[in-house]
């Protein structure tokens, strides 16, 4: 028998001797059904069947676990040096087109928000970690993080890019040759807007790590905690994978209190501070389009694979969705061919994009970023000061704002949100340091930038508030933030020191967080009929105060 190696190896000199790249298809023109959409369904139709149950009890039905004493919790944030997560296993780690084996350039950290989360390395407080600093115990910590990886949103450019191969596939035909000849038999297979099992593994992991880091304020409670997520589906996955890493796989769904929040559909505004899309109309965009800059830093991608094609006419908007479609098939399928279609330029292009659109639609340069994150600021300092909401704040859901459903004792909190929340939430607490190099210009990418999507608001990002004591400091309490691992520094919270560790007293970052509550016309920067500057100087995401007083 003649193995298919031994085959590929006989037929190289031929497609070599027939003119055809090493890469290239045997095909002379594209199949019928490239760009065609497939899919699969598990588990299959008909094969459940409870009536089989009998024959599989469960651990408990079966017995005889062996052994299960249980050791003590750890507490790595406090006794072990700071471990750096940098892995996308298994997921094959792609290279641009003119990288080679001495390019450090990581294609993975250049997604913008589509990026698997990495740790980071603080910028302004580079001696600092996430360890917990010297004199210092840790006794509350807050988690917001982000959902895993998943596949597009629906209706995306992506599936729109797969239409317009496949109407060429099946009306006069098309030819790719060259790096991009795999489109000639390529299929779209991805779904919408679900966590991909890469996503789940990153929440899995996630939660893995928050035990062994903080499993110890465990011993504080006396009644099961309450995590928060929203009802989408990829919401309510990520919770329970990250519930199901923290508290072990046999007992997460009995070991605590999952408390889903309905989420905002088809612009219907619901109070949920995980969510506030639709309760801030204002929220959301500035009126900039981000054609400018993908006609910059796409024009030479759209030359070359052009050049590659024969029967199809791309555009640079197809340009964008082909590194979109790399990015969703890597965390979805695991490898893209497209990904090695676009230069290292291409890719810091990309991830510079995604950055600008972070800025002026969800961050620190859109008028109602401040305001829509101003539930969530709000919860937080009920939580810190154990003291309850009694009138509407934002987008908080009284109803919910109970002692059940939002307890004000407990030493672990974990919120589960979207990437978009998360930058509109940093923008309301007002780290500074994110936005000292905007507002971010859109004919090229500023040195030294400071705003970077793939550091704070990548797939499975963690924002992490560590409530310390420190008797040593003269102060009892203190608080910090660690953003993806990274100490973030707190001096543009009111009266915050400067702190080698990030360091500020808890007192006076609750103060700063009143304050800026204080500060925020909500109704106003949601509601009212803003006009956007132009340009746009905005950096703290709230509407500039000579317009607002009507002396422009």
């Amino acid at each position: 028998m003649i193995s298919s190696q031994l085959v590929v190896l006989a037929l190289a000199p031929l497609a070599v001797q027939a003119g055809f790249s090493p890469r290239a298809t045997y095909l002379a023109s594209a199949s019928s059904y490239a760009g065609s959409t497939v899919s699969a369904v598990w588990p299959p139709p008909g094969a459940t069947n409870t009536a089989l149950d009998a024959y599989f009890p469960d651990a408990n039905q079966v017995g005889n676990t062996g052994p299960t004493p249980t050791g003590d919790e750890a507490e790595a944030i406090a006794t072990a040096p700071a471990a750096k997560f940098d892995s996308v296993y298994p997921l094959t780690d792609p290279s641009a087109s003119d990288s080679d084996s001495s390019s450090e350039f990581e294609v993975v950290k250049h997604w913008g928000s589509l990026s698997p989360w990495y740790s980071v390395q603080s910028k302004d407080l580079p001696e600092s970690s996430p360890e917990i600093p010297q004199g210092c115990s840790i006794t509350q910590v807050h988690l917001l993080h982000r959902h895993g990886a998943r596949y597009p949103t629906e209706g995306s450019a992506l599936a729109s890019l797969a239409e317009k191969v496949h109407n060429a596939s099946t009306g006069a035909g098309f030819s790719a040759s060259g790096p991009l000849a795999f489109l000639n038999t390529w299929t779209y297979k991805l779904g919408a807007e679900l966590l991909t099992p890469f996503g789940r593994e990153q929440l899995y992991d996630l939660g893995v790590a928050f035990r062994i880091r903080y499993g110890h304020l465990l011993e504080g409670f006396d009644q099961l905690p309450v995590f928060r997520t929203t009802s989408e589906a990829r919401m309510v996955d990520s919770a329970l994978n990250f519930a199901a890493g923290f508290f072990g796989v046999q007992s997460y769904q009995t070991d605590y209190h999952q408390l889903i929040m309905e989420e905002p559909v088809d612009n219907i505004a619901y109070n949920n501070t995980l969510a506030p899309f639709y309760s801030c109309p204002n929220f959301g965009g500035n009126g900039r389009s981000l054609g400018e800059w993908e006609e910059k830093y796409l024009q030479p991608a759209l030359e070359r694979i052009s050049s590659m094609i024969q029967g199809i006419n791309f555009t640079i908007s197809d340009m964008a969705a082909m590194q979109q479609t790399c990015i969703y098939e890597m965390v979805a399928l695991g490898f893209s061919e497209f990904c090695g279609l676009f230069t290292e330029e291409e890719w810091r292009g990309f991830d510079y994009l995604l950055d600008v659109e972070f800025w002026y639609y969800f961050g620190p340069g859109n008028p109602a970023s401040a305001a829509a994150g101003l539930g969530w600021v709000a919860e937080l300092v009920a939580r810190l000061t154990e003291t309850p909401i009694t009138s509407p704040v934002g987008e908080v859901n009284t109803t919910l704002a109970n002692n059940t459903t939002f307890p004000l004792n407990q030493p672990i909190y974990v919120d589960a949100t979207h990437d978009t929340v998360i930058s509109t939430i940093l923008t309301t607490m007002n780290f500074t340091s994110l936005a000292k190099s905007g507002p971010l210009p859109f004919d090229h990418i500023p040195a030294n930038l400071s705003y970077v999507a793939s550091q704070f608001s990548p797939f499975a990002s963690n924002l992490v508030g560590q409530v310390l004591s420190c008797p040593s400091s003269g102060t009892p309490s203190h608080i910090r933030w660690v953003l993806n691992d990274a100490v973030l520094p707190l001096t543009g919270l009111g009266s915050c020191p400067e702190d080698p560790n990030g360091l500020c007293p808890l007192d006076v970052f609750v103060k700063g967080m009143k304050d800026r509550i204080n500060e925020i016309d909500y109704e106003y920067d949601c509601f009212a009929n803003l006009t956007v500057p132009d340009p746009d100087t905005i950096v703290d995401g709230r509407y500039p105060a000579y317009l607002r007083n009507g002396t422009a």
